[in-house]
């Protein structure tokens, strides 16, 4: 399991989109074939650690899904990392991702990041 950490922090308590890359174990391969709904509880678990699932795929290649995820900060998405990688019946990778136009955005600015305002007390 690796966790990488964001590329550029968020602004004003936005929710961050993750990409999860996961790859079975052979434990985990077999309870898939003998319970395939089991992804839909996985799923409503990660709900319950404060983990929107946004869309999932099955892909081929060295990996076996591709999980875009919303989290309201790297803490929440570090956990969930742990605790799934915690069972042993999967390894993931999970990347950070950018909506397009933030990244071009912030090219565009140099890199530099709007001012926020100040908080209220």
């Amino acid at each position: 399991m690796l966790y990488y950490g964001p590329i550029f922090p968020k602004e004003g308590g936005t929710v961050g989109t993750y990409i999860m890359l996961s790859t079975l174990s052979d434990g985990g391969r077999k309870v898939l074939r003998e319970r395939p709904g089991w992804i839909r509880k996985v799923n409503r678990e990660l709900e319950g650690m404060g983990v929107k699932v946004r869309a999932q795929y099955a892909v081929l290649g060295p990996y076996d899904f591709v999980t875009v995820v919303d989290a309201p900060d790297n803490e929440t998405i570090s956990r969930v990392s742990i605790e799934l990688g915690a069972r042993g019946s999967v390894q993931m990778m999970t990347l950070p991702a950018l909506p397009l136009a933030t990244f071009i955005a912030r090219l565009e600015s140099g890199g530099r990041r709007r001012a926020r305002k100040p908080k209220r007390r």
